[in-house]
C-alpha cells in the first residue's frame, strides 16, 4: 500500500495535505488471529440483533461498503465500495482533532481508527476503533439523505470556533481512551487520566460552538434514533457498533426525546451508557435542526461577538471583511464602538491574507511574521464603504499610488502616508499598502510608525463572518495539533503467540472444513494453559455443533462454557449471546434476508 493509504479514491486524492498529515497505514498484517475473532464476533452479534432495531438492512450496508462479517475490513477494499457512491475512507491514529474531523466528512472521507478494541473490551471501548467506525459508520453511508447531512455537518463543523479549553479537552479525552485500550497499564494511571479528564470537564465554562457542535454530533451520528418515540430504530454508529449497548438502549429506562434544537443543551460522557437518546423523525430534520445552529455561528454572524471568540480560541482563526479580504492569525485584540461595532482588529504572530480562500500573493505568514492590525468600518463623513470606492472614486478621495493620503475613520482613527499599492477584487477594494504611514487611534495611541516598514490596511466596513483556522491551509501551512500522545503498539510474548496460534487453527478448520480431529487437542490446551479465554472455545463449540462430528466433544465443550457464564460474571451475557447466534446461524439469517 502506498503512502496515505492509496489514493486510488477519488475522494482520498482531493484531501489537502493539512487533512494528510493524520493518515497512517493500516498495516492489515498486524490485526493478530484474535482480533478477527473480535471482529467476526461482534459482527455476527450486530447483525444477530441489528436485523431487528437497525435502520437499515444491515447486511446489504455492509456490503454496498466493502465490509464482511467474517474479516477486519481492507481499507482498499473499502475505498473501492465507497468511491461508488461518492466517499472514501482513511485511517488514524485514535481521536483526532474534532475539527479536522469535521473537515473529512466535508471531503467525503470516512476516519477509520486502524486499531481494534481488545476482547476484554468486546461489548464497549470509549476509543475509536476499526469495529466502530467502519461496521458503525460505513454501512448507512449509502443511504443519499444521511451521507448528504454527514458532508454537510462536516462542512458546518471545520468552521467552527473552539475555546482554549475544548484542546484540553481532546488531549485528556485522547490520553484516557488509548490507556483503558493500552495491555498491562497501572489501575492508578487510568484513575489519575479519569480524575484529570472530570477535572477538564467540570470545569470548561461556556460551551464553545466545537462543544455544542459535538453534542448534535453525538446525539445524531453517534448515537441517534430514527422513527417513532414508541418504534425507534438505530441508526448512530456508536450505538450500531456497541453490541452492549445496542441492545440496552431499546430498553425504557432509556428516555427517548424528540431531537431538536434543545438537544444543543444535554451534555454527554464518552466512558457511560448514555441516560437519554434522541429521535428524529427523518434525517431532513436533522439538516433543519444543524441550520437552526448554523445561523448562531460566529461564521454566519461576524461582528465583535465572533471576533472575542477567536481571541479566546488563543489559536489561528480567520476574520472576513465585508469587502472579501481574510486575514488568518491568532487574534489578540479588537476595537469595539459603542454601538457595538468592530473599529480595529489585531493579530500577533504569523498571520497572512487570503481572497476567497486563496492566500494573496506577497502576503504569506512569513511577511506578516509578526502580526497584523488595521482599521474597521467607514471613512469619517463618507456617504458609502470605502471598499465600493471604484479607482476614480478614490483618487477623488487622494487615494491614489504615489499620492500622499489622509484618512480618518469613524472610529477616530487616522491613516497617513503614501499610497504604494491598492488591490482590488470583484470590484471591491480590499487592501492598500502605505509607506512612511503612521497610524493613530483618536486618543493619540499610536498603532504604527513609519520606521516599521510598509502599512497593509484591510479594507472593508464589518467583519461579516469568523471561523476557526485558516483560509487557505495548505498556503498557511496550517499542521493542525496532532497529539503527542499516540496509541500504544502491542508486543506479545510467547504464550500470547501461542493463543494466536490456536484462534488460527480454529478459523483454517473452520473455513476449510478439515482438521476437526484437531479440535479435542486444541481444547484440552485452552482448558490448561488459557482459563481467562473464552472465545476460542466458543468457536470451536460452533464447528462441533454444525458438523455433528464428536457429539462428546461438543457436550464437554458447551459445559465448560456453561460453567465459565455460571461462575464469571464478565463472561455471562457474552457467552450467551454466543450460544444464541450458535443455534441461529447468521449465514442463514443473511440468505433469509437476501
Amino acid at each position: 500500500m502506498s503512502d496515505f493509504n492509496d489514493f486510488n479514491n477519488e475522494q482520498v486524492a482531493k484531501l489537502p495535505r493539512h487533512l494528510r498529515q493524520f493518515i497512517v497505514e493500516q498495516n492489515y498484517e498486524k490485526y493478530t488471529p484474535i482480533d478477527q475473532a473480535v471482529w467476526r464476533y461482534v459482527m455476527r452479534q450486530n447483525y444477530s440483533y441489528l436485523k431487528h432495531v437497525a435502520y437499515y438492512p444491515y447486511i446489504k450496508g455492509l456490503q454496498r461498503a466493502g465490509l464482511s462479517i467474517e474479516y477486519i475490513p481492507d481499507l482498499q477494499t473499502m475505498n473501492d465500495n465507497l468511491g461508488k457512491i461518492g466517499w472514501g475512507a482513511v485511517t488514524v491514529d485514535g481521536f483526532i482533532p474534532p475539527a479536522a474531523f469535521m473537515e473529512y466528512q466535508a471531503y467525503r472521507v470516512l476516519v477509520i481508527a486502524a486499531d481494534i478494541r481488545q476482547i476484554n473490551h468486546i461489548e464497549y471501548t470509549p476509543a475509536p476503533d476499526i469495529i466502530h467506525e467502519s461496521a458503525g459508520h460505513a454501512p448507512i453511508i449509502a443511504d443519499t439523505d444521511y451521507n448528504n447531512y454527514l458532508s454537510y455537518f462536516g462542512s458546518i463543523g471545520a468552521k467552527a470556533m473552539f475555546s482554549s479549553k475544548d484542546f484540553e479537552l481532546y488531549e485528556a479525552i485522547r490520553k484516557l481512551s488509548i490507556l483503558k485500550e493500552a495491555l498491562n497499564i497501572d489501575e492508578a494511571e487510568i484513575a489519575k487520566a479519569e480524575k484529570e479528564l472530570k477535572f477538564i470537564s467540570e470545569n470548561m465554562g461556556e460551551p464553545s460552538e466545537m462543544a455544542l457542535l459535538g453534542r448534535l454530533h453525538w446525539w445524531t451520528v453517534e448515537y441517534g434514533l430514527i422513527g417513532t418515540l414508541e418504534n425507534p430504530k438505530i441508526y448512530g454508529a456508536g450505538l450500531l457498533s456497541s453490541i452492549g449497548e445496542s441492545a440496552t438502549c431499546m430498553d425504557p429506562k432509556i428516555k427517548k426525546l424528540w431531537y431538536d434544537i434543545n438537544t444543543v443543551n444535554y451534555s454527554y460522557d464518552i466512558t457511560q451508557e448514555q441516560p437519554q437518546l434522541f429521535v428524529t423523525p427523518t434525517f431532513q430534520n436533522l439538516i433543519d435542526v444543524l441550520e437552526q445552529f448554523a445561523d448562531t455561528m460566529a461564521f454566519r454572524r461576524g461582528g465583535a461577538e465572533s471576533v472575542l471568540k477567536a481571541i479566546e480560541c488563543k489559536n489561528p482563526s480567520t476574520a472576513v471583511y465585508s469587502s472579501g479580504l481574510q486575514v488568518t492569525g491568532v487574534f489578540t485584540d479588537v476595537g469595539i464602538s459603542k454601538d457595538d461595532e468592530v473599529t480595529f482588529i489585531k493579530t500577533t504572530g504569523q498571520s497572512a491574507l487570503a481572497f476567497d480562500n486563496k492566500e494573496l500573493p506577497g502576503h504569506s505568514k512569513h511577511y506578516h511574521a509578526d502580526g497584523f492590525s488595521s482599521p474597521v468600518g467607514k471613512l469619517k463623513g463618507a456617504e458609502k464603504p470605502l471598499e465600493d470606492h471604484d479607482l476614480d472614486e478614490l483618487a477623488e478621495l487622494e487615494v491614489k499610488i504615489g499620492s500622499d493620503a489622509h484618512l480618518t475613520f469613524e472610529s477616530g482613527i487616522e491613516v497617513n502616508g503614501v499610497i504604494k499599492e491598492i488591490i482590488r477584487k470583484n470590484d471591491k477594494t480590499i487592501l492598500i499598502a502605505f509607506e512612511q504611514c503612521t497610524v493613530k487611534e483618536a486618543n493619540g495611541n499610536v498603532l504604527f510608525q513609519p520606521e516599521w516598514g510598509t502599512y497593509d490596511m484591510a479594507i472593508g466596513e464589518k467583519i461579516i463572518s469568523v471561523f476557526n483556522g485558516a483560509a487557505d491551509k495548505d498556503a498557511y501551512e496550517e499542521l493542525t495539533h496532532v497529539s503527542e500522545q499516540l496509541t500504544h503498539k502491542v508486543v506479545y510474548d510467547e504464550s500470547t503467540k501461542r493463543l494466536h496460534s490456536l484462534y488460527q487453527q480454529v478459523r483454517d478448520i473452520r473455513e476449510s472444513g478439515e482438521g476437526n480431529e484437531s479440535l479435542a487437542s486444541i481444547f484440552e490446551e485452552l482448558k490448561t494453559k488459557y482459563r481467562h479465554d473464552w472465545l476460542c472455545a466458543l468457536q470451536i463449540l460452533e464447528i462441533l455443533h454444525h458438523t455433528s462430528a464428536n457429539p462428546s466433544l461438543e457436550s464437554e465443550v458447551r459445559i465448560y462454557l456453561e460453567m465459565k457464564a455460571a461462575n464469571e460474571k464478565e463472561f455471562t451475557k457474552l457467552i450467551n449471546d454466543g450460544f444464541h447466534v450458535i443455534e441461529n446461524p447468521v449465514t442463514q439469517l443473511i440468505t433469509m434476508e437476501d
